[in-house]
């Protein structure tokens, strides 16, 4: 029987198989998903709102160059709009553990996950 946790890393597998057309890499979702912690558990903080300028401030800082380690630049807020534009705007669930493992994907800093 699959815990919350294992449930919710199988929906975030599904949106990236759905919404982005590749076949995730699980281990990396998976830690990715685990270091959101109890976050995700919650429906305000597992979702990214895409039309809140606060919000994709807080994920440019708190995780592209708290998390990640990347120099802040124009190309971290073109990288984070371009996956917003990818999810869509119809689409009002934005998983947060997608979007983060998408930009880590993006800018190759898996092995931050190690």
């Amino acid at each position: 029987m699959a815990n919350k946790r294992d449930e919710l890393i199988e929906k975030y597998a599904e949106a990236i198989r759905t919404k982005f057309g590749e076949e995730p890499d699980m281990v990396l979702l998976k830690k990715v998903t685990v270091g959101l912690g109890p976050s995700i558990y919650n429906r305000d903080s597992a979702n990214v709102s895409s039309s809140d300028e606060k919000e994709l401030a807080r994920v440019k800082d708190n995780f592209l160059i708290g998390k990640l380690g990347l120099p802040g630049s124009e190309d971290l807020d073109r990288a984070i709009l371009e996956i917003m534009e990818r999810y869509g705007a119809s689409e009002r669930t934005k998983y947060r553990a997608v979007v983060y493992y998408l930009l880590t994907r993006k800018f190759g800093r898996e092995e931050v996950y190690n």
